[in-house]
């Protein structure tokens, strides 16, 4: 199946410009694409994956892609309907396109035949006066057209102000620019980015008389109706410092049944036939999570690496008694106790199990903590406890700080000693 066709069947082309003419552009000789990230802030996150994984297709069936960091852009702030973003200051939005740079290269080939390159709209931005982009940009961009995009018609009563209004124009050269440098001939994004997407393809008309084409992706949404990537109200991050790659990995073994299919079209490179495989044992086999399994193996073996993901799903077993908690690196095991919840113990020579197993909220007393010990249903370390007042030892600390407290089969907390 060639690329355009792939595309259209995992879903990733809302809208085009010409379908027709993208369908052979994509399907005929290699093309130069971009794709564009404003630097707002020091790290992607999941929601970027749509475009970043959709470039990685592109490039694998032969395309040349450019990653543009947006460091003109960032300094000014894509309008949003909910009001004016603050301004950053041009330090912090050159540390966060050094991130942002640093972050994209992993997903992209930079020494095959068709290698990905990476820009920084600075670069060319910097170098204009007001003059020059008065005459040579603004000249081609019809007021009533900015006036009509749907989230500057929505600020119009609230207020905004010429720096946010005047976005489109900086990313419309970006893509002219591009364009002139390196035969760029072809941009995508989220369909958010229509409006601005699409006033690029205008101003290389209106300029230069050349085509120029464009498509955007869905955005990712949630059957539940929260925001992809949002994980009890925190953003999904790419930098392992923000979202620990357990944590990565969890984000994606959690996801709902109504949605994995969408996912596993949208961001595995699986084969049409892989993907209907595991769709039909979502299915059959929910209670099994096969599906939401290996999409969080493969994005975590992309992101981050595979002796990584090996540690992470090591960790994923073992905190639920499948496997070796001595054997966990302590960085993985700490990032992992702390999505369950980790309590501080300040006095642990003197700290019962009964009490630990209390404070730890997995019971609510300590008559609870009692008869769960007496029951058989509590364990250190994967290790059934048979004395609530006994005390854990030095060698007992997992690292010399760390222990995995469990209750049952499926609910556990961390303890990390002071």
């Amino acid at each position: 199946m060639n690329i355009f066709d792939d595309l259209q069947w995992r879903g990733l082309i809302q809208d085009s410009t010409d379908a027709s003419s993208l369908a052979d552009q994509l399907d005929g000789e290699p093309v130069t694409f971009y794709i564009g990230v404003d630097a707002t802030g020091k790290s992607m996150h999941v929601g970027h994956f749509t475009q970043i994984l959709t470039a990685r297709r592109l490039q694998n069936a032969g395309h040349f892609p450019i990653l543009l960091v947006g460091g003109a852009t960032g300094l000014i702030g894509d309008p949003k309907e909910s009001g004016e973003r603050p301004l950053q200051s041009r330090d912090a939005v050159a540390r966060n396109a050094e991130g942002i740079r640093e972050q994209m290269g992993p997903f992209m080939d930079f020494d095959c035949k068709n290698p990905a390159r990476l820009v920084n709209n600075l670069d060319w931005t910097s170098e204009m006066s007001m003059i020059d982009f008065l005459r040579d940009v603004g000249k081609h961009f019809p007021i009533n057209k900015m006036l009509a995009r749907e989230v500057v018609s929505a600020r119009l009563e609230s207020g905004v102000s010429f720096t946010e209004f005047s976005y489109q124009l900086i990313q419309a050269n970006d893509f002219r620019q591009l364009r002139e440098e390196y035969g760029c001939t072809l941009q995508f994004g989220g369909s958010d980015q229509w409006g601005n997407i699409t006033a690029g393809v205008d101003y290389i008309r209106r300029s230069t008389g050349a085509t120029a084409h464009a498509f955007v992706t869905p955005l990712v949404t949630k059957a539940d109706g929260t925001k992809f990537g949002k994980s009890e109200g925190e953003a999904v991050w790419l930098d392992p410092e923000l979202t620990s790659p357990y944590a990565f990995y969890q984000f994606w073994v959690n996801t709902d049944d109504r949605d994995i299919g969408k996912y596993l079209r949208f961001f595995s490179f699986r084969s049409h036939d892989e993907i209907l495989e595991l769709e039909k044992a979502t299915s059959e086999r929910p209670a099994a999570r096969q599906a939401q399994k290996a999409l969080a193996e493969e994005l975590t073996t992309l992101l981050h690496g595979k002796a990584e993901c090996e540690q992470v799903i090591a960790a994923s077993q073992a905190l639920f008694g499948r496997g070796t908690l001595s054997q966990l690196q302590e960085s993985t095991l700490e990032a992992a106790l702390s999505e369950a919840g980790t309590t501080v113990v300040d006095d642990a020579a003197n700290t019962s199990i009964a009490t630990l197993f209390k404070n730890s909220g997995l019971v609510k007393s300590l008559s609870e903590a009692r008869r769960a010990v007496k029951e058989g249903g509590a364990y250190v370390n994967n290790v059934r406890v048979t004395d609530p007042d006994a005390v854990l030892a030095d060698e007992e600390w997992l690292h010399g700080r760390l222990a995995v407290l469990r209750r049952g089969r499926k609910t556990f907390a961390g303890l990390k000693r002071s």
